[in-house]
């Protein structure tokens, strides 16, 4: 028997990663059968195999199953389609029933025991009498599962302010926690609505220069500072990052000075202290 391994099995083409051992010989990209907290489902290897000792886990990992034949993919495809009729039937249940639920996505497990229904609701929702209703209809177990409107917008898709696919749907496999403080940071306006995505949060992009603002921002004087320009005192008001230029008041007349051409003290950071 070959010793286990450890691989990454990612469910969706931008979902998270989940890791399994297996002893069985796998190649990245190939479709694989596991056993999940779901029930049977169909997922690719985006991972290479490695050695288990390399990692410390605090749980047992799941095994998995075997690789996707093609009667396997056969009824995945054949799910998604199903799923899509399904959704029809259960956005007409609600409608009728008046549920305040806005219901976004379907799906089936492999081997179509259960069926996963997504939904936005502002409000907490009494879906007893509906989930039997389901479950005559659709004669398999059923889950109403409640997600935000990060999860919607990664489900539905569509475009940024940028004009790119939204990054959550195109590449971002989790969410990564999203700031004020950021934007405030990257000295943007606070305008909740420019700095918005699609999904009525923070942008996720505003993490992505976080750190670069950080440290560019190292070589400036500090708002409300003092810096010598052409032998006057003036005080700071402002800072261009991209300009590398700051802006300064000398009594009263503004000023944009390149970074280059002032005098200031330099703040002292922690990690410089000896």
């Amino acid at each position: 028997m070959e010793e286990k391994k450890l691989v990454g099995v990612r469910f969706k083409s931008v979902g998270k990663v989940y890791y399994f051992s297996t002893d069985i010989p796998l190649n990245k990209g190939d479709d694989v059968i596991v056993e999940t907290a779901r029930g049977l489902e169909i997922g690719e290897t985006v991972t290479e195999m490695k050695n288990l000792e390399e990692f410390k886990m605090d749980a047992e990992l799941k095994s998995i199953i075997r690789k996707a034949k093609k009667k396997d993919i056969d009824q995945y495809l054949a799910n998604i389609e199903k799923a899509k009729e399904s959704l029809d039937i259960c956005k007409t249940i609600v409608a009728r029933r008046k549920l305040d639920m806005h219901l976004v996505h379907c799906e089936y497990t492999l081997d179509a025991t259960k069926i996963i229904i997504m939904y936005t609701s502002d409000e907490r929702v009494d879906f007893r009498e509906l989930l039997k209703e389901l479950a005559s209809v659709f004669k398999c177990r059923i889950e109403l599962r409640q997600i935000g409107p990060r999860d919607k917008a990664k489900i539905i898709g569509g475009f940024g302010n940028c004009g790119q696919t939204l990054c959550c749907a195109s590449f971002l496999g989790e969410f990564d926690g999203v700031s004020i403080n950021m934007a405030k940071n990257q000295m943007l306006a606070i305008n909740i609505d420019k700095i918005s995505g699609t999904c009525g949060r923070l942008m996720c992009c505003l993490k992505y220069e976080d750190d670069l603002y950080t440290k560019e921002k190292q070589r400036f004087p500090k708002i409300n500072s003092r810096a010598i320009y052409e032998g006057k005192l003036c005080k700071v008001i402002g800072i261009n990052i991209l300009d590398n230029t700051v802006k300064l008041d000398d009594e009263g007349n503004i000023l944009i000075a390149p970074l280059k051409e002032i005098r200031f003290e330099k703040p002292v950071h922690k990690k410089d202290k000896v």
